[in-house]
């Protein structure tokens, strides 16, 4: 059949008519603009081809659009899913520096703070040169941005970790004294493992893991016989789990491997093994020993991220810790006997290269502007006053200029605890947890009182903010509204909205893959 060619209007129906859902025009023209579907034809006459149309209905994030739109609104703006990027473009060089739950992708900051405009982004709201603020900083995401974009950012977090996190991704770097200490930590380490059965221990067990997981496991006939339940994939998981026990058991013997800590009353006394938290202890010793300030901190982080990845738990757990795991289990994550980490080399080289390559990458596209990070309460931070004592010029430029706006995702009502998510990282490096200062924190739930606790808080932040920006000002505050706070946090904040922005939140987590959006609210002065 030869491929039809329609106007957007005739696109319109036909898309209705495919989907059994309303197409608009508008749709349609989104499909052109960010590249779904190709135009034909010039702006006077664009025509668009049913094939690619076809291709794109079918496709995963065709469907997907058509079905969330269905549940959560036509007002939902597919554009913003930016479900053209794979993953490395959304976690492209720093941005990965270290996990962190809640963060944005960068993609939608520089979507608001660029100079394009679109059909949904009709105006610019920011050029280069300007000062942007994020009073719930996190790990920096509008930071690194901002300074891709040629413009300052001033981040502001009530946890000490997360301004390391945002600092190390934005401060620049000796690469060869950074490879040097690693180099050195990473000889020492190896040299240290030498002289225990770690390493010897974890790769026998890797040789039997492998025998039995071939025999009992096949790739791909198992997943393929579970899919089409031929087997009962739990009660054949926990037989074969029972069944490896002993030989772990024999080999942990043999070895003399100690699993668990002598007590278990800090977060690196529960999660990890005695070996691990040895290691760990071993590598933040020789840490210590690093003279340049900026490449400390940069290898700092490298452990911790190594430390995340090396807790005591099963790979489907990872972003839930339930009960620390010292023994070989079933792993339905990918359908086989897994085991426990006993050592952290593996993970501290591999995250020592990605770092390096990830700092590299940065460094070409940066642009020579401040971006600094402060830890402190933004319902009361004086941000001059404190930007002075770690960067006075940068200070004074907001001094004479004010900034420009905000662009932040303040935290949603009683979903994630932010100091917990780091537990290892503020055991080890000794940080003080201020958990009661957080606003919405899991442990408040998400009742009446904590909702009201929220809109004071959020509000308190925008009214100390306030005083420090321009006078027309623009603020984007990134939300799941479900409760409708926000015009109340706005209201009682002195300031407007003028326009919100819907945005579908695709791939949130492996185990949560239903329709969830999110509102920017762009927010000006009454």
């Amino acid at each position: 059949m030869p491929d039809r060619l329609f106007t957007i209007k005739e696109a319109s129906k036909w898309a209705s008519e495919y989907t059994g859902k309303k197409v608009t025009t508008s749709n349609i023209s989104y499909l052109i603009q960010y590249g779904r579907v190709r135009k034909i034809g010039d702006n006077g006459s664009a025509l668009v081809s049913m094939d690619d149309l076809v291709k794109y209905y079918k496709s995963l994030n065709g469907r997907r659009e058509v079905e969330w739109k269905e549940q959560l609104g036509e007002d939902l703006n597919w554009a913003l899913s930016f479900d053209q990027y794979k993953e490395a473009e959304t976690t492209k060089h720093v941005h990965r520096l270290h996990p962190y739950k809640g963060k944005f992708i960068p993609q939608l900051v520089e979507y608001f703070l660029d100079n394009h405009t679109d059909s949904f982004k009709t105006e610019v709201y920011f050029k280069q040169g300007d000062i942007i603020l994020d009073p719930f900083a996190g790990s920096g995401t509008t930071l690194v941005q901002a300074s891709e974009l040629g413009m300052h950012a001033i981040g502001v977090d009530i946890s000490a970790f997360n301004s390391l996190i945002s600092n190390c991704k934005l401060d620049r770097y000796d690469l060869n004294d950074v490879q040097r200490e690693i180099k050195r930590i990473t000889l020492a380490l190896k040299n240290f493992l030498s002289n225990c059965h770690t390493i010897e221990f974890e790769e026998k067990l890797l040789q039997l893991l492998n025998e039995f997981n071939n025999k009992y496991f096949p790739v791909p006939e198992y997943k393929y016989k579970v899919r089409q339940g031929l087997i009962n994939e739990k009660e054949y998981g926990k037989a074969k789990e029972k069944e490896f026990l002993p030989i772990y058991t024999n080999l942990v013997g043999q070895y003399g491997i100690k699993l668990l800590q002598n007590n278990n009353k800090t977060f690196l006394d529960k999660w990890y093994s005695q070996h691990v938290r040895d290691e760990i202890e071993f590598v933040f010793s020789e840490i210590k020993k690093i003279q340049n300030n900026n490449t400390k901190k940069i290898i700092s982080i490298i452990l911790s991220r190594t430390m995340r990845s090396c807790r005591a738990t099963t790979h489907s757990d990872l972003a839930t810790l339930i009960e620390p795991v010292t023994s070989t289990y079933y792993c339905s994550k990918h359908g086989k006997i897994c085991k426990p980490l006993f050592s952290i080399l593996k993970w501290w080289e591999t995250y020592s290269k990605d770092t390096v390559k990830r700092i590299a990458e940065f460094e070409k596209l940066r642009t020579n502007t401040f971006q600094y990070c402060l830890t402190g309460d933004s319902r009361t931070i004086d941000i001059i006053t404190e930007l002075e004592k770690k960067h006075p010029n940068f200070a004074e430029l907001v001094r004479k200029q004010k900034i420009k706006g905000i662009f932040s995702s303040p935290p949603y009502v009683g979903l994630i605890d932010y100091h917990e998510q780091h537990a290892y990282a503020y055991d080890l490096f000794g940080f003080e947890r201020k958990d009661e200062l957080e606003i919405g924190p899991l442990y408040k739930g998400q009742g009446k009182e904590a909702r009201q606790s929220y809109v004071q808080g959020v509000s308190e932040v925008l009214n100390n903010v306030k005083k420090f920006l321009v006078e027309n000002y623009d603020v984007f505050l990134v939300a799941n509204d479900k409760y409708d706070l926000y015009p109340t946090i706005a209201d009682m904040a002195g300031m407007k909205i003028v326009n919100q922005f819907k945005r579908p939140v695709l791939n949130r987590t492996e185990k949560d893959k239903g329709a969830y959006a999110e509102i920017i609210f762009h927010l000006k002065a009454k």
